[in-house]
């Protein structure tokens, strides 16, 4: 097989996953689906499908912030 076709880390790497708001949506989209699977465990305190909802929205973004350049970042990375 080509070299091309296995994956590679870009040359910034760290400063993506410290700078990247699409890396931050991600996460935040991460923690939301965490805490929909513990909301039975929580009790009634939110509506069943906010946080699914907000997840969706936060990885929406994530989606959005990975295409579009990125203020401070090389290449807009």
């Amino acid at each position: 097989m080509s070299e091309s076709f296995f994956m590679k880390l870009i040359v910034e790497w760290r400063q993506v996953l410290k700078r990247a708001w699409s890396v931050r949506l991600m996460v935040l989209a991460a923690l939301l689906s965490g805490a929909e699977v513990a909301l039975p465990f929580l009790g009634d305190l939110l509506e069943p499908g906010i946080l699914a909802a907000l997840s969706a929205l936060a990885t929406a973004g994530a989606f959005a912030a990975r295409i579009l350049a990125q203020k401070d970042m090389e290449n807009g990375t």
